[in-house]
């Protein structure tokens, strides 16, 4: 869409135009995120204050301008993209850590504050904040609470949703709203706050943030078991729950994943000759607990035919078991130019008959999908690697992409554990919520949004 006239130079009286681009290459590089696919923005404007996103906001109402707010662009699904033009809103100015309450164990924080930076700032206090997306030294607090981020630490201590006790946002219209406070027990009125988090950016603009911390657990240990297989490692798994253990991080790699960290290492392997699947576990607490926990891992895994079990015994051998995981996604990108990542997650029992799911459609559509992920809570990486000038592969990821998706929902899981849904992932929402279910969402999304102006085409 253009903009409509007096739009463009309102904003630079808003914001000043220093603020304010329309630039082609910048309004390109903000209409896409991490998915890169997308379309370019007519504007991008970079608010520095409430005040300022209240009057883009109002700004847009008026005018019908379709509006999009974006963090740090790291998200899988193009949630922060703008499908139709208009205003691009990045958040990166209002990137203040506003307050660490230590006596009430809480934060106040502005939306593009990075997440390991919020971490750093925390566990110098002697407070944690547990959630953590793989992305965290990029993506932002407030992406994160729009998308309701997790990540490995999540078997343990749950996701963004458990540490949000407040917002400031900024509805469509312009007006101001701030939801919860700074206790943890507040049942006035509807849960406004938890209705933002996971809204995926189309219900209001955060603008603000207060987070729930707890103390920092004062030692952790890092163990990595190796196995011949999968069924090996999800048993390992399967024996921990019963033993009634709950690490910090219980990771999974596959076989083709280790490969695939391998060739991008250049041929330095991260796991023992042979490996068929690996498990990364920490477990964390007072330091009996610790040792006690450690000893009912490893004999979990040497029951499960652990190959390897290796304890890292320095914050350096530690860094090198954990190199294996966070190199995935880019080692990865190295085997073809294009990957479809499926964040999909099933009830912790059912694990074993998802990987059985997967190992079908690799046979059925000939195609190779590595997978990697937070198996303590179900939420496994799936990635179909596709060819882009392969027609006949591309169309092949799609039908398996779609049997995925309805394997996992029969396996009463969900197609969507962290990255959300954003425009990617809309074709397939019925597969999984029921038309009165789509109804009542679509409901809430016009009470907050009556124009259809905020970040529209996704989600439904």
């Amino acid at each position: 869409m253009a903009l409509a006239a007096g739009v463009l130079d309102a904003l630079i009286n808003a914001l000043g135009a220093e603020h304010v681009s329309t630039d082609p290459d910048t309004c390109l590089t903000y209409g896409t995120d991490a998915l890169k696919r997308g379309h370019p923005a007519d504007v991008v404007v970079k608010p520095g204050s409430t005040d300022d996103v209240a009057a883009i906001a109002r700004l847009c109402f008026r005018t019908r301008t379709p509006m999009v707010p974006r963090g740090a662009g790291t998200g899988y699904t193009g949630g922060a993209v703008p499908l139709h033009g208009g205003v691009l809103i990045s958040l990166e100015r209002l990137n203040r850590i506003l307050e660490i309450d230590e006596e009430n164990l809480l934060a106040v924080v502005e939306p593009h504050v990075i997440t390991g930076d919020l971490q750093d700032a925390v566990e110098r206090a002697g407070l944690f904040y547990p959630p953590d997306p793989a992305s965290l030294r990029q993506s932002t607090i407030g992406g994160n609470v729009a998308e309701c981020a997790g990540g490995p630490r999540a078997f343990k201590y749950g996701v963004t949703k458990q540490y949000v006790l407040g917002l400031e946002a900024v509805l469509p219209s312009g007006d101001v709203i701030r939801t919860g406070g700074k206790v943890v027990k507040n049942v006035v009125g509807y849960d406004l706050t938890h209705l933002l988090v996971g809204s995926e950016g189309t219900l209001a603009i955060i603008t603000k943030i207060i987070l729930r911390l707890i103390p920092k657990p004062p030692v952790q240990a890092t163990m990595r078991a190796t196995f011949a297989g999968v069924p090996g490692a999800v048993t390992a798994v399967t024996e921990l729950v019963r033993a009634r253990v709950i690490p910090a991080t219980l990771e999974l790699v596959d076989r083709e994943s280790l490969a695939a960290v391998s060739e991008y290492l250049g041929g330095r392997s991260l796991a023992p000759a042979g490996t068929g699947a690996l498990l990364l576990i920490e477990v964390d607490g007072l330091q009996e607990q610790v040792d006690a926990e450690l000893a009912r891992v490893e004999r979990a895994c040497r029951d499960a035919g652990a190959t390897e079990i290796l304890r890292a015994a320095t914050a350096a051998e530690r860094e090198e078991l954990w190199a294996v995981r966070r190199e995935i996604s880019y080692a990865l990108k190295m085997i073809t130019a294009l990957k479809k990542n499926h964040d999909i997650v099933v009830p912790k029992a059912r694990v074993p008959e998802l990987f059985d799911l997967v190992e079908s459609l690799r046979q059925r559509f000939s195609l190779r999908i590595p997978c990697f992920g937070h198996v303590g809570d179900g939420n496994i990486h799936v990635n179909f690697m596709v060819s882009p000038d392969d027609p006949d592969e591309i169309e092949r990821a799609r039908l398996a992409e779609w049997a995925l998706f309805e394997g996992v929902v029969v396996l009463e899981g969900s197609i969507s554990g962290e990255h959300g849904i954003g425009f990617s992932k809309a074709p397939y929402l019925s597969l999984e919520l029921s038309a009165a279910t789509i109804a009542a969402m679509r409901a809430v999304k016009d009470a907050f949004d009556p124009l259809g102006i905020l970040n529209p085409g996704k989600m439904f």
